[in-house]
């Protein structure tokens, strides 16, 4: 038990120490992020395929965050993964997302990563 809190503290520790360094979310695998978002835009990037290794451009959405963690931020947390984006898509339209915070955990890493995704309405 002592040394899940060690490692727990390390993480958090690591992250705070990160982001503080940066002005983009960067989630770290099994560390839960709770973000609330102001604004979004897509942007196109070009990334490496992973199977061809030949470059392909994609579109990522791309969020304001303004709350990191209940702290007040100005950051942007950019999404390359379909499967992220799909759990927000439907917030999209008339940024419905702004009534909520989101908890986002990345499980695992590289190829076969996933997330675990809750929404948590805002009170008004």
């Amino acid at each position: 038990m002592q040394l899940h809190s060690i490692e727990s503290t390390s993480v958090r520790i690591l992250r705070t120490a990160t982001n503080l360094l940066m002005n983009y979310v960067a989630l770290a695998p099994g560390v839960p992020t709770r973000m609330h978002f102001t604004d979004h835009y897509y942007v196109e990037r070009v990334i490496a395929d992973k199977e061809t290794g030949k470059n392909k451009t994609i579109h990522s959405l791309v969020f304001w965050v303004d709350e990191l963690e209940g702290e007040d931020v100005a950051r942007t947390f950019s999404i390359l993964s379909q499967k992220l984006a799909a759990h927000l898509e439907p917030f999209l339209p008339d940024k419905e997302y702004s009534h909520y915070d989101f908890l986002i955990t990345q499980i695992g890493e590289g190829f076969l990563k996933d997330w675990n995704f809750q929404p948590i309405r805002r009170s008004e």
